[in-house]
């Protein structure tokens, strides 16, 4: 280490400022609404809404990840979705329910949690600011 610059990754952390977490709370809920839609479309066409459903999840978590530039984005639709899902499991005391006991239910369970993790893993994770460096320059 050269001169007074701490690495990035020995800072400490700080809150997120209230434009971020405003952000992250709406990717949240974003992710919440995509879970919903995916439960229903997903047996309404099987097999097209099952991959439309999976589609549509994949494509929120990558572009989440993409506009916040850095995992935080992809981590909260990703949050929101199983969130969401998880609470669509549970039967009311009225005896209904969203899920089946199918194979394309249980596709779209985990496939969706396994989508929403690589998606999510593929976001931008805390880079330092300023120019790239090269060797010998």
């Amino acid at each position: 280490m050269s001169g007074d610059r701490v690495p990035l990754m020995a800072q400490p952390l700080r809150p997120p400022s209230a434009g971020r977490a405003a952000t992250l709370l709406g990717l949240l809920v974003l992710g919440a609404v995509v879970g919903i839609a995916g439960a229903l479309v997903q047996p309404a066409w099987f097999p097209g809404g099952l991959l439309l459903a999976l589609a549509g999840e994949a494509g929120l978590v990558l572009g989440a990840s993409r506009a916040t530039r850095g995992r935080s984005g992809g981590v909260a639709v990703a949050a929101g979705w199983m969130i969401m899902v998880i609470l669509l499991t549970v039967s009311r005391p009225e005896g209904d329910f969203v899920f089946a006991a199918g194979s394309g239910s249980y596709l779209f369970l985990l496939g969706g949690i396994a989508v929403a993790v690589i998606c999510a893993t593929f976001g931008a994770g805390r880079q330092p600011d300023g120019g790239s460096a090269r060797l010998r320059k």
